[in-house]
């Protein structure tokens, strides 16, 4: 058991080095790429939003949680149940299991933490209306969850407002870079030719 969890420590990608790149981000990790676009051919959500969630909840880290909490030197524990490349929490995720299937699925595998963010932000479009195509409001509903958004409780969160905005930001530069390199990870396999690519 140790030596099977030591392995799979061992197969966890390393966060990119540019992450304010996106081009850089899939040169790095270009399979990256082929799960964004998995994710958007499923739920419409284009994939340069879904990447730009997934910086700025984890820094593209498979084990991010929320810091432990401490009084004096009292353990607290953790402030929520998130976890993983998208910081997805507990009820949440077995919302997503539920509907989606998949026994096997990790919340550290980034072809399921891009599949999560896809079919939430889908199901943000259906329930409130959010288009697919507006990452600020996207990302509040993420955040405060559909009922919290319809709610308005995102209105008085200035931090919260403070960083839809920077994932808005990023989202639009992810937009603006990936058009400029994304042919060069569409058709990098050799059985991808004429109309097998893209």
């Amino acid at each position: 058991m140790i030596l099977l969890v030591l392995a799979l420590a061992g197969c966890a990608a390393s966060p990119p080095k540019q992450q304010h790149d996106l081009c850089a981000v899939f040169d790095q990790h270009p399979d990256w790429y082929d799960y964004a676009k998995q994710s958007e051919d499923r739920w419409g959500v284009p994939a340069h939003i879904l990447m730009a969630f997934v910086r700025h909840e984890s820094s593209y880290r498979h084990d991010a949680k929320p810091p432990f909490e401490w009084f004096l030197f009292i353990p607290l524990g953790r402030p929520s149940s998130a976890e993983g490349y998208a910081q997805i929490q507990d009820p949440a995720w077995k919302d997503y299991r539920r509907e989606t299937g998949g026994l096997f699925k990790s919340r550290s595998d980034m072809e399921d933490a891009l599949d999560f963010v896809g079919w939430y932000n889908h199901k943000s479009n259906r329930v409130l209306g959010i288009s697919k195509w507006d990452p600020k409001n996207l990302y509040l509903a993420y955040h405060e969850g559909h009922g919290g958004y319809r709610r308005g409780t995102y209105r008085n969160k200035r931090w919260l407002l403070r960083v839809a905005d920077r994932v808005d930001h990023t989202a639009r530069e992810y937009g603006a870079q990936l058009r400029r390199c994304e042919e060069r990870f569409k058709c990098r396999r050799w059985y991808q030719v004429g109309p097998l690519c893209g």
